[in-house]
């Protein structure tokens, strides 16, 4: 087995082992903190990782390791406004970012302007597949 692969390997163990502390009610619920930025119109219509087609009028997001179906409570710690979004697709693919949103999600944070913002994820709910 290489470093790389026995790497991903154990970050996806704790993923995972995390967003299950996080179900029923367990003090220790999965959290993270990081930029997140939104997806560009170009991609609506697209497929997403999960099969679902991409709108960017729906509260959905991308991220690399939450299971389809995942809701998670995105807040902006600039202007403490928050929105729930489901995880339907993987990435972002940017060093540095926890979270892909939709263009509405975005909005009803103020990241749009910024094009990239810190923000805090709480899931709320874990359900789906990886």
């Amino acid at each position: 087995m290489t470093v790389a692969l026995l790497r991903s390997s154990v970050v996806g163990l704790l993923a995972g082992l995390l967003l299950l502390s996080s179900c029923g009610g367990s003090k220790n619920a999965f959290t993270q903190s990081g930029g997140a930025s939104y997806y560009a119109d170009k991609f609506n219509g697209r497929k997403t990782a999960s099969g679902t087609t991409y709108r960017p009028n729906k509260l959905t997001a991308a991220h690399n390791t939450l299971p389809f179906g995942t809701v998670v409570k995105v807040t902006n710690p600039r202007n403490n406004r928050s929105v729930k979004v489901t995880v339907t697709d993987r990435g972002p693919h940017a060093k540095g970012r926890v979270i892909d949103l939709s263009r509405k999600a975005a909005r009803k944070i103020d990241i749009v302007d910024a094009g990239v913002a810190p923000v805090q994820l709480k899931v709320v709910r874990a359900k789906g597949r990886r």
